[in-house]
């Protein structure tokens, strides 16, 4: 059925810009937006339903592109620790970290996982996020790996919500391998991987490349075992220090490379040739209380696609509020307003291999937008947490919220 969005602003981010038609009209056919321009130039004869929008203006749906919204259990102890100085590396070292989380993911059962991962999903979907990024990594094993990408799956099919789901399992060592990280990744490669992704449970792969975690070597037999299997890559590179990861990331062309705060101009340089996006996540840095920040000027200079993230997850960036992670972009990384958006929207879509369909408002992509009762777009990026008054459409259809309890 075609209906008439009216009286509202757009900003459809077409070419990563606000790209605002004023006093616009959307029409949209179904799941899909058939024409969007000037009012005044709207298709005559319309004889569908018509709605106005009172003034709102209307953005893409946003997207968060890097979450781990799955998992067990919380680390609220380890931020303690973080404040009494200890350190990411110090923690992880003494089996905190991912490896706490890992123990209460295996723990949790399907069920337990679904309910909390849909609670926060709901949260950032009060925020007008209408698509995100589901990793895996905190299972590390056959059966547990899947528990969470099936639960990833089972939020698609629950909530009004695109959900891309990623395998992680190369995010951290698994107990059970303790000092032989190159038998884990064989084993994530000859029989994980294929198993996860012949059950279509994969849609991207990732890894943590770090001094912590696993080497641009170990990354890159990965990389080759998913690209066997036809299935597109992305990289947690270049956080904590410079190993290259990035650039590893580029030549394999990869979706994207992740937090980017010790990446060189060389690095910079191999993502902008390869259409890499680097998503930025000022959560993590928050959380942290990081100095090293990811180069922005750089990536500007090198005309590298810049996404925003919540990076979500229990024990650097418990961050419920992607529009929290705007601010944050601007404050922290001094990133625009219209950068930022740009970075949940366009280029968000990019990193989730979603380019084509969604990201802006565009005739032929997804009917999914957000009109906001603001006077402006930068206002998405100003106001510091509550929930901005908006209407939420997925697929032409208004998103109607169930409770966000916890």
């Amino acid at each position: 059925m075609k209906k008439l969005w009216r009286h509202c602003h757009a900003a459809t981010m077409k070419g990563g810009a606000y790209s605002i038609i004023e006093d616009a009209a959307i029409v949209t056919d179904g799941a899909r937006i058939d024409w969007i321009g000037p009012r005044a130039a709207a298709p005559a004869g319309f004889d569908g339903e018509s709605i106005d929008l009172g003034g709102a203006w209307v953005t893409p749906g946003l997207i968060d592109c890097h979450t781990h919204l799955v998992f067990g259990g919380d680390r609220s102890g380890e931020f303690e620790a973080r404040l009494q100085g200890a350190s990411y590396a110090e923690i992880a070292a003494r089996g905190g970290g991912i490896a706490s989380t890992v123990r209460a993911t295996r723990e949790a059962s399907e069920d337990a996982l679904f309910e909390t991962a849909k609670a926060r999903a709901i949260g950032l979907m009060r925020d007008g996020v209408t698509a995100l990024e589901v990793k895996s990594g905190y299972g590390l094993d056959l059966a547990n790996e899947r528990k969470m990408l099936r639960v990833a799956r089972r939020l698609a099919g629950t909530l009004a919500l695109t959900v891309r789901t990623t395998c992680l399992a190369a995010h951290a060592l698994p107990p059970e391998f303790a000092g032989r990280a190159d038998d884990y990744i064989a084993h994530v490669c000859d029989h994980m991987l294929p198993a996860l992704v012949d059950e279509h449970l994969v849609d991207a792969v990732d890894a943590f490349c770090e001094h912590i975690a696993f080497s641009p070597q170990q990354v890159e037999r990965l990389f080759l075992a998913a690209q066997k299997l036809g299935v597109p890559v992305k990289l947690h590179a270049e956080q904590l220090s410079s190993l290259h990861g990035s650039a590893l990331a580029a030549r394999y062309r990869a979706l994207s490379a992740d937090h980017l705060e010790y990446m060189t101009e060389d690095d910079a340089m191999a993502m902008a040739q390869a259409g890499t996006v680097a998503v930025l996540l000022p959560g993590a840095f928050y959380m942290l209380r990081e100095t090293q920040m990811p180069p922005v000027e750089m990536l500007r200079r090198h005309g590298v696609a810049m996404a925003l993230a919540s990076d979500l997850n229990p024990g650097t960036s418990p961050a419920l509020s992607l529009r929290m992670m705007l601010n944050m972009g601007c404050t922290l990384f001094r990133l625009t307003p219209e950068e930022a958006l740009a970075g949940v929207t366009v280029h968000a879509a990019s990193a989730l291999g979603l380019r084509e369909t969604h990201g802006t408002l565009e005739a032929g992509k997804a009917a999914d937008f957000v009109a906001w009762r603001i006077n402006r777009p930068a206002e998405l990026a100003y106001w510091l947490g509550g929930v901005l008054p908006n209407r939420i459409v997925r697929n032409g259809e208004d998103v109607a919220l169930p409770s966000s309890e916890r």
